[in-house]
């Protein structure tokens, strides 16, 4: 793979990620207990935070098979880029700062996270101020309202002094079922801020699939991505409607649209050829980044 730069031109893209919550919690709320978030109006809620987390840590994971495959398909070479993870524990805050002062162009090959999603840190270490990134994340919604179960877990073996047994009340808190949409926008206007590139928004496109699967819990057993839409425009300032393209691809409940749903028969989950020909002759090309796995 060729030598890259920092003043790479690429498209603008909007994506949707289309997902399905299957007895599983994907995003705690710990203003309330860590019950599944849920809004006002009982739909169901994933915080970009929480999915661009789970991003995160599978690029941060260099022994992983995640990172060991994709890194291999892409075929990095030696070009001064890095894939460290800027927001990850143990880092050493003072030594950014100070990389930030006295080689910026070292601090935006070295982190691909603030390459992709922007960063804070400038603000103190440099003149130069980075707060939005290339790539934004926004809320995930679940179609419909959601239903959240709460059981108690039992451990056979106590975890309190004196006690041979161990309960949780009402710890187990879960989705019964849900189809969230979450979309993402990919914008090259801000590129040459914060050193972002072609390839690096590929690798982005090669992790969202693993996203759930590959960092799946015990609360978190069932979420699979049904599509992950990634749609490139003709042009780096965009062809057309962001929010047409995603409303073109946003499944609808078929029946009973203020209830929650039981499985996903019970909706309309739009495919490519459900987008009106008018939209895709404005745009470069429709993938479903989960066939490319």
């Amino acid at each position: 793979m060729s030598e890259r730069t920092n003043n790479e031109i690429f498209n603008r893209a909007t994506g949707l990620l289309v997902i399905e919550v299957i007895n599983s919690n994907p995003n705690g709320d710990p203003d309330k207990e860590s019950d599944p978030r849920q809004r006002n109006d009982q739909r169901g809620e994933i915080s970009p935070v929480s999915f661009k987390r789970k991003v995160r840590d599978l690029i941060g994971d260099k022994e992983g098979e995640v990172w060991k495959s994709i890194s291999q398909k892409l075929k990095f070479v030696n070009d001064g880029f890095n894939y460290s993870i800027l927001e990850s524990r143990g880092r050493n805050r003072n030594e950014i700062i100070k990389m930030l002062k006295e080689d910026e162009e070292k601090f935006k090959k070295e982190y691909w996270d603030a390459r992709i999603f922007g960063n804070t840190f400038l603000e103190e270490g440099s003149s130069t101020s980075i707060k939005t990134g290339v790539v934004q994340f926004g809320l995930g919604v679940s179609v419909a309202p959601i239903l959240i179960e709460r059981h108690t877990t039992t451990n056979k073996s106590g975890v309190e002094e004196g006690k041979d047994r161990g309960m949780a009340p009402l710890s187990y808190r879960i989705v019964q079922h849900g189809i969230y949409c979450l979309s993402f926008f990919v914008n090259p206007s801000v590129a040459y801020k914060t050193g972002c590139t072609k390839l690096d928004i590929e690798l982005l496109t090669k992790i969202i699939p693993y996203a759930y699967s590959n960092t799946a819990s015990y609360i978190r057993s069932n979420v699979p991505i049904v599509h992950a839409w990634y749609i490139e425009h003709n042009s780096p300032l965009g062809s057309c409607s962001d929010f047409d393209l995603i409303s073109a691809l946003t499944p609808t409940k078929l029946n009973e649209p203020e209830k929650p749903s039981k499985s996903r028969a019970d909706y309309k989950i739009p495919t490519e050829k459900d987008v009106p020909e008018e939209l895709k002759k404005k745009v470069l090309s429709i993938k479903d980044l989960m066939k490319e796995i």
